[in-house]
């Protein structure tokens, strides 16, 4: 029981750490630069860790800027004001984000600069041998230590550890909890010191300040993924662009996302 419990924890938070760092703060927004190298060793360190539910960056990145310009709006790929469940949101989303990986529209001139692409490895992600040779490896895993059948029921989630992640954080993140800033949107905090989702449900503060690398604005609110990029841009492995260091506090760079509206 305890090497499952460990497994599915550890596949959890790895997913969804490297899901909020590489893919949604780097590759999405550009909320700090790294070298070149690093930023392919972190490319391939998402791919493993999301294993057969891998999301590509390109398509990550664009998706997401669009349910920034169009958030909770017709337009929106994942709002839950349009659909009737998260599993509907879900379709939904993967449909947009399939036409634009499989390249059948193309996106918007201003969604579509500085995205991060590395052909080699998304050919390999992307093959349905891949996802099976993940999936075995998880179901192996499962019939070397599960203690009972039951246990098998975890994994879905391990097959669809990216997409489940997205839902939670696009559904709950826009229906329940609390707001620091009146934005536009639906957006909400659904919790105040994310353990779940590594920050990602701190959506009315990141609504409100895409660009601040801290997704927590209130002194309570603890974003757990802010912690390891501070200690990654300590050992110089990622620097904070200039925007996100003006004007010197997580509070200025609030203030200064606000007065430029």
């Amino acid at each position: 029981m305890l090497a499952i419990t460990l497994f599915f924890i550890g596949h959890w938070l790895l997913s969804i750490f490297f899901q909020t760092f590489f893919l949604h703060r780097y590759g999405a927004h550009r909320q700090f630069v790294m070298s070149h190298r690093w930023e392919r060793v972190f490319y391939f360190l998402t791919w493993l860790a999301q294993g057969s539910s891998f999301l590509s960056p390109r398509g990550y990145a664009i998706l997401h800027r669009e349910h920034h310009a169009f958030s909770d709006t017709r337009r929106d790929p994942h709002s839950p004001l349009f659909q009737k469940n998260p599993l509907a949101m879900m379709l939904h989303t993967k449909n947009r984000y399939r036409d634009l990986v499989q390249r059948r529209v193309e996106p918007e001139a201003r969604f579509a600069s500085g995205l991060l692409e590395w052909e080699a490895l998304d050919r390999i992600a992307h093959r349905w041998s891949t996802g099976i040779a993940f999936g075995a490896a998880y179901t192996l895993f499962y019939i070397a230590f599960a203690p009972s059948i039951f246990y098998f029921a975890l994994l879905p989630v391990h097959f669809l550890m990216g997409p489940i992640h997205g839902a939670i954080v696009n559904w709950c993140g826009h229906k329940y909890g609390y707001r620091n800033f009146d934005t536009p949107d639906a957006s909400r905090n659904t919790l105040p010191f994310d353990f779940l989702t590594l920050g990602e449900l701190f959506q009315n503060n990141h609504h409100q300040a895409r660009m601040a690398p801290n997704f927590a604005a209130r002194w309570f609110e603890i974003d757990p993924a802010y912690l390891v990029i501070r200690m990654l841009a300590a050992i110089g492995i990622v620097q904070f662009t200039a925007d996100n260091r003006a004007p010197g506090t997580q509070e200025g760079v609030y203030a200064a996302s606000a007065q430029n509206r």
